[in-house]
């Protein structure tokens, strides 16, 4: 049978043929769109659909986003710009941002003090790195640690000595701790409670007072009433977010303990945060905490705030915990006991690692609106992001200016809470990936 029959007739191939390309259709863009936007006549209608819908939003937005404005330096003067291209109703007003934007980021803080709130922006950023990925050297985890000192220095000022003074207070906290617990663990955990709370009550306050007089060392003060825009909202929620994870585990182990006074402290204190908004415990630590305060008590506004908003977050977070505990199988617990380990090395060494890793979508999320319900700092007096937009609105310069302020405040946030969003999911991932 000659070569060319062997090609052509079938079922009787004697001979291999080239490899060939995959058909057209098979193979790259052209069989991802057949895929995912045209796979049956009902989705590709639908995806035409989209398509216009689509293009008739951005055919309205991107003319407004594009304009000539950002040299502007006045509402008139960019009417006067836009008058000039010939397309003054649908263009935006980008000479306020040019203008305004770091009054926008660092509210009405000294501006020959902006490199303050930058390096504490880096500081913070290198000390959640051993906490959020853990590829660091393990000397490193001391400046993790030392981090949001160094940063509350770093913004409000003043002597040296008042964060040393305060981390000092933790650093009692822990020998009270590891010198009581072997007597009992309750007694060591109200000791490591009680013992810094005296400290800084009674101790901390001439301490410093009798350092600084000795080595005036530090940086000019910075009042908290000169705090405010995008630097409030990240002081406020990276605070609430660092102190709430830690108490609202706390409580959630406080809900699920067998102890009945723990219990019901517990149980009392998140259905109590939680059965009220968030506005409301704004307004209580803004206006009525003075009331039980003694008289002549100077308790800062930012601090209380500070205070108040992680309560509040930590009773969400108790709830996200306690559900993640509730999923952890029977077994785990029972396997812990019959290691012969303690309530708390069983806690830490094999429930909470597995109750904390269901628990993270959870916990981000409440993070994630945390972080965005900074902004109702406004209705107490202080200037987040929005309070200014109403400071710059009332000046004979910008008034009239609305939507390109709101846009810029909203990409700042959508950084923030999608850069939260996506170490979740890089942090699911990397769990999965070590439990094959």
């Amino acid at each position: 049978m000659s070569d060319t029959h062997a090609q052509t007739a079938p079922y009787v191939r004697e001979s291999m043929i080239a490899q060939q390309p995959p058909p057209l259709k098979e193979a790259g863009a052209v069989k991802w769109v057949r895929e995912n936007l045209f796979p049956t006549w009902l989705n590709g209608l639908m995806t035409l659909i989209a398509i216009y819908v689509v293009w008739v939003v951005l055919s309205h937005l991107v003319p407004w986003f594009v304009s000539p404005t950002w040299t502007a330096t006045s509402l008139s003067n960019c009417r006067e710009i836009l008058a000039a291209s010939g397309d003054a109703a649908s263009k935006a007003c980008w000479g306020v941002i040019r203008d305004r934007w770091e009054q926008l980021l660092f509210g009405f803080y000294p501006s020959e003090f902006y490199w303050r709130p930058t390096l504490a922006l880096v500081v913070m950023l290198l000390g959640l790195g051993p906490v959020l990925f853990g590829n660091f050297p393990r000397w490193f985890m001391g400046f993790s640690l030392a981090s949001p000192f160094l940063i509350f220095f770093l913004i409000w000022g003043g002597p040296i000595w008042l964060p040393i003074a305060v981390a000092l207070g933790f650093v009692l906290g822990v020998f009270a701790f590891r010198a009581l617990v072997g007597v009992n663990q309750i007694v060591g955990v109200i000791a490591a409670i009680l013992v810094p709370v005296l400290y800084w009550l009674f101790v901390m306050g001439p301490l410093v007072d009798t350092l600084a007089s000795i080595a005036p060392i530090g940086l000019e003060s910075v009042r908290s009433n000169q705090l405010g825009g995008f630097l409030l909202s990240v002081v406020i929620g990276v605070s609430a977010i660092v102190l709430s994870l830690p108490l609202g585990i706390i409580l959630a182990l406080g809900r699920a303990s067998d102890l009945f006074i723990v219990t019901k402290l517990s149980v009392g204190f998140i259905e109590i945060i939680r059965g009220v908004p968030l506005i409301v415990w704004l307004f209580t630590a803004s206006l009525l905490l003075n009331y039980f305060l003694p008289p002549g008590t100077n308790f800062d506004l930012t601090l209380r705030v500070i205070i108040m908003v992680t309560l509040f977050s930590a009773a969400y977070i108790a709830e996200v915990v306690r559900g993640g505990l509730a999923a952890v199988p029977k077994g785990q617990y029972e396997g812990a006991d019959s290691l012969g380990l303690s309530y708390w090395q069983s806690m830490q060494l094999i429930v909470l690692p597995q109750a904390l890793k269901i628990s993270i979508p959870g916990i981000v999320n409440t993070f994630i609106g945390l972080f965005k319900d900074t902004t109702l700092v406004l209705f107490i007096g202080l200037l987040d992001p929005l309070g200014l937009t109403n400071a710059i609105r009332a000046s004979t310069d910008w008034n009239g200016v609305y939507w390109e302020l709101f846009v810029f405040i909203g990409v700042l946030f959508f950084i923030a809470c999608f850069s939260m969003g996506r170490y979740s999911l890089h942090l699911e991932k990397k769990l999965q990936r070590e439990n094959r």
